[in-house]
């Protein structure tokens, strides 16, 4: 009793550990630790920082300025020698710390249309980054939902051969008592007992394949390869949707987030040959200082005190030729629009026949889950007939092993293709630009 009461404590705990998800709660997990998730809010973040940081260039820049300069003791007083005078005229001070404070301003007037084409562009890439932020949540998503029901289609195909396995037992067991009253062969036993072992090897294979689906299950939601982790059984339900191919294609090119993002991006570099063509504009700036300094050199004789005074000044610049380097900016600028615009093209024409395979698929699925329902009621009638006959000895060993093969073949197939159309309906459902979280 002692014995029994230790066991059921060291074990309490690893049953207690098992979690057993559903859906929502995998989508959930799963996005909220996705690392691929982190990556994209990282580039969304900087776009923003981005479009930030060209937003303070329209602002006036503010920087302060200290400077301290010692000067060599050999620095004389500046003196001036008078005709009339034999003694020099000392008209200031020999001042050997200097003290420089001083608080600039710079405010841009005007800079050939630069800034402004500068943040349109990075407004345009913020919008770009947040369509590929949201693409990729869709991607992690669609690797939850396979891992999830993969996970959950290697669970049951290991019930369905583990079931088998029982039911073949029992005939075995029977068959056995057959043999001994000498009501079958030796031939006939053999044959459940080879088919018996050929169970027991699926079995393997099936319990070795849902392990290796747990695990890839538990990655895509971000736990620890190893934990005992079960999906909800009770979701398998199926819901036929009905897709018109004619409206699916057109909502496809009008919602994908990889065609809005690049669309984002070609105005983007539209923007990026306006600026390229700021060059041939002149820049206006306004600057203003403000000086407080010891000795201040706007105040003559220097004197060893501080002294403030300021000053506001318009400039021009502007580059009258520069060898062409403006001209060939605005070539990069214009074939970088060019390829942006073909990758549009090319991106629009996978994403019609993504669609179109997608729409294909779910259909096929759709129809092999019809079917094998109908192949699983067969078989197992089929079976349930055999089985009865057997036991009265009125069908083979061979009749036994091929109703049960027939069985555990129809319902591995259902399974599949239950999996299959869910997985399949909710690709296509992505591949239309719907979110599937």
């Amino acid at each position: 009793m002692k014995k029994l009461l230790v066991l059921m404590l060291l074990w309490t705990p690893l049953f207690a550990q098992e979690k057993i998800f559903t859906l929502k709660e995998s989508l959930e997990i799963g996005l909220s630790n996705s690392k691929d998730l982190k990556i994209s809010k990282a580039k969304l973040n900087y776009a923003g920082a981005k479009l930030s940081e060209i937003n303070s260039q329209f602002l006036p820049q503010f920087k302060l300025i200290g400077n301290y300069t010692r000067l060599s003791d050999n620095i004389p007083a500046f003196e001036v020698t008078m005709p009339f005078s034999p003694v020099p005229i000392q008209i200031s001070e020999q001042i050997l710390n200097n003290y420089t404070f001083k608080i600039g301003l710079n405010q841009p007037l005007f800079t050939g249309f630069k800034l402004s084409a500068l943040h349109r562009s990075a407004k345009l890439n913020q919008r770009a980054s947040e369509q590929d932020y949201s693409k990729d949540e869709n991607e992690a998503a669609l690797n939850i939902y396979q891992a999830y029901w993969n996970y959950f289609k290697a669970d049951e195909i290991k019930k369905v051969i583990a079931q088998s396995l029982r039911q073949m037992e029992g005939h075995l067991k029977d068959t056995r008592n057959f043999h001994a009253n000498g009501l079958v062969s030796k031939n006939d036993l053999l044959k459940l007992e080879v088919q018996y072992s050929s169970l027991k090897l699926m079995l393997i294979d099936a319990e070795n394949n849902a392990q290796l689906a747990r695990i890839n299950f538990n990655k895509a939601i971000g736990v620890e390869l190893d934990s005992p982790t079960k999906v909800s059984a009770a979701e398998m339900s199926i819901r036929f949707e009905k897709y018109e191919l004619a409206d699916l294609i057109p909502e496809a090119i009008s919602h994908r987030n990889e065609l809005q993002s690049l669309s984002n991006r070609v105005d983007a570099s539209g923007q990026g040959i306006r600026a390229a063509k700021s060059n041939w504009f002149p820049s206006i700036y306004l600057s203003s200082n403000y000086y407080y300094s010891n000795p201040n050199p706007r105040f003559q004789p220097a004197t060893d005190e501080f002294n403030s005074n300021w000053d506001v000044g318009v400039s021009v610049s502007w580059d009258v030729w520069n060898w062409g380097a403006t001209s060939a900016q605005m070539r990069q600028a214009q074939q970088t629009k060019i390829e942006l615009e073909t990758k549009f093209d090319q991106l629009k024409e996978g994403i019609q026949l993504e669609v179109y395979a997608n729409y294909l698929n779910v259909t096929k699925t759709e129809e092999k889950v019809t079917v094998s329902e109908e192949a699983v009621a067969q078989a197992n009638e089929n079976y349930r007939v055999t089985s009865e006959k057997y036991n009265l000895q009125l069908a083979t060993s061979t009749d036994l092993i091929d109703a049960e093969t027939a069985k555990l073949q129809a319902e591995t197939n259902l399974k599949t293709a239950l999996v299959d159309y869910q997985i399949a309906r909710v690709k296509l459902e992505k591949s239309v630009g719907r979110r599937i979280y």
